[in-house]
């Protein structure tokens, strides 16, 4: 059984990644919603993303729910910051900034989905050892 806290913490996840299908849909570029706010972009593949993420609501929606679950929205999100963090490292991602551009504002955004995910797991293993 989830805590109260881990509820609410996957809860969150549920209202940021309604937030970011929302932004994609609609193609707003804003920062911690879109990771690569100001790299060029096609409107077709951010409906794409937006329809994508409909899955990570409903698997944290469901992870809040069932303990059993949680553990595979960790490992979707930690699949999360490894596929990020070679997005930011790829020649790809270079090709397409600005000579001089820094991935700085990447990282960060990552860094902050990465700490989201440390304390999803400091609050599963805290219930898996509370119950």
């Amino acid at each position: 059984m989830n805590s109260n806290i881990t509820r609410y913490a996957f809860l969150a996840g549920v209202v940021y990644f309604c937030c970011m299908a929302t932004a994609h849909y609609f193609g707003f570029k804003l920062p911690i919603l879109f990771v690569y706010y100001d790299t060029p972009f096609y409107a077709y593949q951010d409906k794409i993303i937006a329809f994508a993420v409909c899955a990570y609501i409903a698997l944290f929606y469901s992870a809040s729910k069932h303990r059993d679950v949680a553990l595979n929205a960790i490992i979707v999100m930690a699949l999360t910051v490894v596929g990020l963090s070679l997005v930011n490292l790829s020649d790809a991602l270079e090709s397409v900034l600005e000579e001089g551009q820094s991935t700085i504002p990447y990282w960060l955004q990552t860094g902050m989905i990465a700490f989201y995910l440390a304390v999803l797991i400091v609050l599963y293993v805290k219930d898996g050892r509370d119950s």
